[in-house]
């Protein structure tokens, strides 16, 4: 909608001309969600300039939120973990709140006035974490996310330590606050992580992401849209560099329509969420928790497992998820 003004130049011609400068910026509900799918690479000096790039190129498109993939500090990139003192060289790789690498993006956070989904090898007692923090726009975190199902038959992964809990969070945003959580990359092949964001009340589901994606996968995070009435996005790293995987970053709404689909090529990818449509849509779906019947599914908090599903993980050694 514009606003007109009078048809001869004055005073009031100035009034309407700024009024109509400012209409972008008036609160609409819809939210701009950038997808960043850089080149793999393990320099985190590098990965933190070309993340300002990307978060400044995002602004200037108008962008909401921006995701950034998998453990981007170091670019998704492990050691070989039989070299003599590989383990303190790994968790000296590792970073924790009040390091310059997590403080940048609280303070493009602040400056652009954009949330940002920062992702990092993080520093704890033991084993460090794969985590995702959630900045929002005043350049706080309000979201911290270690990831649950981590890979045990990648080694990088084995040497990782698993989170305990799936976390949503309130999101101040420019349409008001919006109920966002987290998965990262495997967390997302079982329903059960979407499931859990669900019940604790996410609207938008935010997934780094680190792996190639066949098919099958992508239509992982439609399905997981649908069946929960939430919205999915995901960030992948490009195909470019060593050690790539294929991109294909995504959106996908409540109903399961794909809002971005991206190529392989690095870049950014947005992508258009109607909140107050999907609040509609999430009021009247016979999905998400409208017919469950949980008091029936005690068989999946069940810690037994069978053939054929007993594993091991990348070392050779039995996977006993009671451990981790």
């Amino acid at each position: 909608v514009a606003i007109t003004g009078s048809r001869s130049p004055g005073p009031g011609s100035s009034l309407m001309k700024l009024i109509n400068d400012r209409i972008p910026e008036i609160r609409t509900g819809t939210l701009r969600i950038a997808l960043v799918q850089p080149v793999k690479q393990p320099d985190q000096v590098l990965n933190l300039k070309n993340g300002e790039a990307f978060c400044r190129k995002a602004a200037e498109s108008g962008a909401d939120i921006v995701l950034f993939p998998e453990m981007y500090n170091i670019g998704y990139n492990g050691i070989n973990f039989d070299d003599p003192g590989a383990m303190e060289r790994w968790k000296g790789m590792a970073i924790g709140p009040g390091d310059p690498f997590l403080e940048r993006f609280k303070e493009l956070a602040a400056e652009l006035k954009i949330a940002i989904m920062i992702t990092y090898l993080e520093r704890r007692e033991g084993l460090p974490g794969n985590t995702a923090s959630l900045i929002d726009r005043n350049g706080k975190a309000v979201l911290t996310y270690t990831k649950v199902h981590t890979c045990d038959f990648i080694d990088m992964e084995l040497h990782t330590a698993p989170g305990d809990e799936f976390v949503v969070a309130d999101l101040d945003t420019r349409v008001g606050p919006v109920k966002v959580g987290c998965m990262i990359c495997y967390d997302r092949e079982h329903p059960e992580s979407a499931r859990i964001n669900m019940l604790r009340g996410a609207e938008i589901i935010l997934t780094p992401n680190a792996c190639n994606l066949q098919p099958i996968l992508l239509k992982q995070f439609q399905v997981r849209a649908y069946e929960n009435a939430v919205v999915t996005a995901m960030a992948n790293y490009s195909s470019e560099g060593v050690d790539a995987f294929n991109g294909h970053s995504c959106i996908y709404n409540v109903n399961g329509e794909e809002v971005a689909m991206a190529g392989e090529a690095p870049g950014i990818y947005t992508g258009d969420v109607d909140i107050l449509a999907m609040r509609r849509f999430r009021e009247q779906t016979i999905y998400g928790n409208a017919f469950r019947r949980p008091h029936k599914y005690g068989s999946l908090i069940s810690t037994d497992v069978e053939e054929p599903f007993i594993r091991t993980d990348t070392r050779g050694n039995p996977f006993n998820r009671l451990e981790r």
